[in-house]
């Protein structure tokens, strides 16, 4: 089970961005590679700790984590905010600046290069109801951008392959030091030596890529989730960047979806509602069959239980409720106006609602509940 973000860093729920950025900070300089070598329990809370930051740091991926947890982002395939797929090429790359200079890269006491990452690609996949409740994989065609065949790069000069320049300055404080991404290599430590020719100035050309995405049962309409290196690609000695999936949810023609739980109109005749009747509800995984009840009211709610949307953090499925609308003829023959102008009079048609017998407002109120 994955540890609490906030416990990994120390923070509370209500911190700061400037408070679990400190912490963050602290962390990654306790557990740097730099000051633990062939040390991998450092490594593993030094990729913890970058996990935990990525999320809380973006407010919107925050804001999902407080209201799923890990399952916002996680799912088979690679799935979610950094966690599980990071690695210190990642790390350094999205993160160096909060270091302050005084690290370099992973894996040579700060001088070894940081690898440059590819930009980041962004698609809408669009679900069935159906999709959502029982999840799916998807097959999708992207134009990624990849390195040329028989392209070749140079240790770029200005940075001597570093992937930044180191600056020093004076201040009332000494001396300080302080590292930017090189303008010459983007942060590859490499630039175009040898280019071909049907690619472009950076050695790159367009490739089309078949990608399969597992989507995990319970998604919501907007949720974002990150298949890694599945991006575009960068110059030189670089990692590809991610493909940033966004769900967008189709409606469905029947059911209405509200959070984990899915409603129903079920329309039935005056003669139905007397005598009671057996009907077939349409729900997300096939036809169920219910048995309305001889005198059944209109606007009576029928909750079937564990016929809704499955809970992303696997805490059960959301209800399927049936509202029950007993359908009123517009228009009646001599003898139907004939039987109901006698039922005027007759006391057994008269309204005489139970105590038992619910009012609208408390059954919205028992919806919400």
């Amino acid at each position: 089970m994955k540890k609490d973000f906030y416990e990994i860093l120390g923070v509370s729920k209500s911190a700061s961005e400037a408070e679990i950025k400190k912490a963050y900070r602290k962390k990654a300089i306790e557990f740097h590679p730099d000051k633990n070598p062939d040390n991998p329990a450092a490594e593993e809370q030094f990729k913890l700790a970058a996990e935990a930051y990525e999320v809380l740091s973006d407010p919107q991926k925050k804001a999902k984590y407080d209201q799923y947890g890990h399952q916002a982002f996680d799912g088979a395939g690679g799935f979610g905010g950094g966690h599980g797929g990071m690695n210190m090429d990642d790390i350094f790359s999205q993160f160096g600046d909060i270091f302050g200079g005084g690290f370099g890269g992973f894996g040579g006491g700060g001088g070894g290069a940081r690898r440059a990452k590819g930009s980041n690609m962004r698609i809408k996949v669009k679900l069935t109801l159906e999709e959502i409740a029982n999840g799916v994989e998807k097959k999708v065609k992207v134009k990624r951008k990849v390195q040329a065949p028989g392209v070749s790069y140079k240790t770029c000069s200005t940075c001597n392959g570093q992937g930044q320049v180191m600056r020093v300055t004076n201040t009332i404080l000494g001396r300080m030091q302080s590292a930017s991404t090189c303008p010459s290599c983007g942060g590859s430590g490499q630039i175009l030596d040898k280019k071909p020719n049907n690619a472009d100035a950076q050695g790159m050309i367009l490739e089309d890529e078949t990608v399969s995405i597992k989507i995990p049962a319970g998604v919501v309409d907007g949720m974002q989730l990150k298949v890694s290196g599945k991006g575009n690609d960068a110059p030189g000695n670089s990692i590809p960047g991610d493909l940033i999936v966004a769900i967008e949810e189709l409606e469905h023609e029947f059911l209405k979806r509200e959070g984990e739980n899915l409603h129903y109109d079920l329309y039935i005749s005056f003669a139905e509602a007397v005598l009671g009747v057996s009907k077939d509800i349409e729900a997300v995984n096939g036809k169920v069959r219910i048995k309305l009840e001889e005198g059944i009211q209109s606007g009576k709610i029928l909750r079937l239980k564990g016929k809704g949307i499955p809970s992303i953090n696997g805490y059960g499925s959301g209800d399927l409720l049936v509202h029950v609308n007993v359908w009123t003829p517009k228009t009646l023959n001599k003898e139907q106006k004939q039987f109901f102008e006698n039922a005027l009079n007759d006391d057994n048609f008269t309204p005489h609602p139970e105590k038992s017998d619910k009012s609208f407002f408390e059954k919205v109120k028992d919806m919400f509940s």
